[in-house]
């Protein structure tokens, strides 16, 4: 059985977007936002982080192909997906999930 891969774009402190695919959303904005050995480089150092956007995108080719799509679009196209209505619902479950596992984290 195959994984359900995930596009998600994060929000930088100075207002930058990062654009990433994954099968655990949360687990890897967790990871993010640690700046541990498995964060982006490019978003070390540029906190606080936000996820702004989740999209479900199928299969590992379909996701990275969804990546480049949104990666192409300027800025303004970007921030018009980021307010698009169906994704508020989706990045603020995950925002619960993600705070859960750093509960998690510190009581371990």
């Amino acid at each position: 059985m195959s994984q359900q891969w995930q596009l998600y774009i994060i929000r930088c402190g100075g207002g930058e977007l990062y654009t990433g695919v994954t099968t655990d959303v949360a687990r890897r904005f967790s990871e993010h936002s640690s700046g541990g050995p498995k964060a982006a480089k490019y978003l070390r150092g540029r906190g606080p982080l936000e996820l702004v956007y989740h999209e479900l995108a199928g299969g590992r080719g379909d996701a990275l192909r969804r990546e480049l799509a949104v990666k192409k679009l300027n800025k303004a196209a970007k921030e018009a997906l980021i307010a698009s209505e169906a994704n508020l619902l989706s990045v603020q479950a995950i925002a619960a999930q993600v705070a859960v596992q750093i509960s998690a984290t510190k009581e371990s």
